[in-house]
C-alpha cells in the first residue's frame, strides 16, 4: 500500500483500558525505550491516587471523633447521675451510696487499712452517657481540717464499660489537698465506670482510703451543638 494511502486511513479504535492509561503516549519505534519521564509520570499518578484514598479513609475514621472534640470542649457541662452505685467492699455505715448523695460529709470507704490498694467502687448508668469530667472529692470530708481522718486516693484507674461492650481505662492522679478535684473524662456511650485504687496518701495500718463525693458531667441539654 503506498505511504500517501496508509496515512489517509483513520486511526484504529482503542481498547478501553489504552484509552485509560495510554493516554497522551505514543507508541515508541522498534528497539526505542519509552523516555523515563512517562514512567514517572505514572507512578506519580498511581501514588497520588494511593494518597488521595488514604485520605478519604482516614476523614471517615476520624473526623466524627474530631467532631466530638470540639464540641466537647466547648460544650456547657451538666451533672450526670449514675443509675445505681456498689463497691468491693464498705466499712459499716459508709456505703457507696454516700459516695453519690451530693454530701461532702459523708464517705464511702472499703473497710480496709492502708492504701486500700485493689478496692473498688463501681456506678452504673442505665442509658448510655458521654461523659466529659468528673469530680472526685478525696477523703472523709472536703475541710481540709478532717483530711488526716483517713488515707487520700492517689492514683485511681477508671475502667469504662460501653455499651457495645468494649472497656477502656483512664488514669486518674488525685493530690494530696481538701475539697472536690476536677479531671477530664471524655468518654462516649458510657454504662458502667469502675473506679480501682491504686495508691494512697497517708496510708498506715490505722487508715482506710475514703472517698466523700464522686460527680459526673456531661453535656448540658442547652448546648447548641
Amino acid at each position: 500500500m503506498p505511504l500517501a494511502d496508509e496515512a489517509a486511513q483513520p486511526p484504529a479504535h482503542l481498547p478501553w483500558w489504552r484509552r485509560l492509561f495510554g493516554r497522551r503516549s505514543e507508541t515508541p519505534w522498534a528497539g526505542e525505550r519509552p523516555p523515563l519521564r512517562r514512567v514517572f509520570d505514572r507512578i506519580g499518578t498511581w501514588v497520588g491516587a494511593a494518597l488521595a484514598v488514604t485520605l478519604v479513609i482516614l476523614g471517615v475514621v476520624y473526623i466524627p471523633d474530631g467532631v466530638h472534640s470540639v464540641r466537647d470542649h466547648f460544650a456547657k457541662r451538666a451533672p450526670v447521675a449514675p443509675d445505681g452505685v456498689r463497691a468491693s467492699h464498705s466499712y459499716g455505715g459508709h456505703q457507696p451510696q454516700l459516695a453519690i448523695d451530693k454530701r461532702s460529709n459523708t464517705w464511702w470507704g472499703p473497710g480496709v487499712s492502708d492504701s486500700g490498694r485493689g478496692e473498688w467502687i463501681e456506678f452504673n448508668f442505665t442509658e448510655p452517657t458521654r461523659l466529659l469530667d468528673v469530680i472526685i472529692t478525696p477523703g472523709v470530708s472536703a475541710r481540709a481540717d478532717k483530711l488526716g481522718g483517713s488515707a487520700l486516693p492517689h492514683r485511681i484507674k477508671a475502667t469504662v464499660l460501653t455499651k457495645d461492650g468494649k472497656t477502656t481505662t483512664r488514669e486518674i492522679t488525685l493530690d494530696q489537698g481538701a475539697g472536690g478535684q476536677r479531671r477530664p473524662f471524655r468518654v462516649g456511650d458510657a454504662v458502667r465506670v469502675r473506679l480501682t485504687v491504686e495508691s494512697a496518701y497517708a496510708a498506715s495500718g490505722d487508715k482506710q482510703v475514703a472517698i466523700a463525693e464522686v460527680e459526673f458531667f456531661g453535656r448540658s441539654s442547652s448546648n447548641g451543638l
